[in-house]
């Protein structure tokens, strides 16, 4: 089992930063694959970042690659995600995944999930 926590959201003025944060407990493998995930209503979840836990290879959607860094810290059992020059289509909930069977962009594929922190991009 793997326990997703998230943090960090708010609501930020276009072309500004935020921060999230994947707290994440229980058995996580170097073969585990970790991702962000948003959400608008209406829409389905899209992939926005992955990241390989144990060789830390980053993997982006093309809407945000240039402008969100995806990290994590083995020591602290944590996952980031530093997104840059926000967007008002940025706007969305976003959430953490965790998936062992590898790399996937498909939200059906991941196992564990986070409850989501809202981002808002606006004026």
């Amino acid at each position: 089992q793997v326990q997703l926590v998230e943090s960090g959201g708010g609501l930020v003025q276009p072309g500004g930063s935020l921060r999230l944060s994947c707290a994440a407990s229980g058995r996580i493998f170097s073969s585990t694959f970790m991702a962000w995930f948003r959400q608008v209503p209406g829409k389905e979840r899209e992939f926005a970042a992955g990241i390989r836990w144990g060789v830390g290879n980053t993997y982006y959607a093309d809407s945000v690659k240039g402008r969100f860094t995806i990290s994590r810290d083995k020591g602290e059992n944590a996952m980031y995600l530093q997104m840059n020059s926000l967007k008002l289509e940025d706007t969305a909930v976003y959430y953490c995944a965790a998936d062992r069977g590898g790399y996937s962009t498909q939200y059906g594929s991941y196992e564990y999930w986070g409850q989501g922190t809202q981002v808002t991009v606006a004026s």
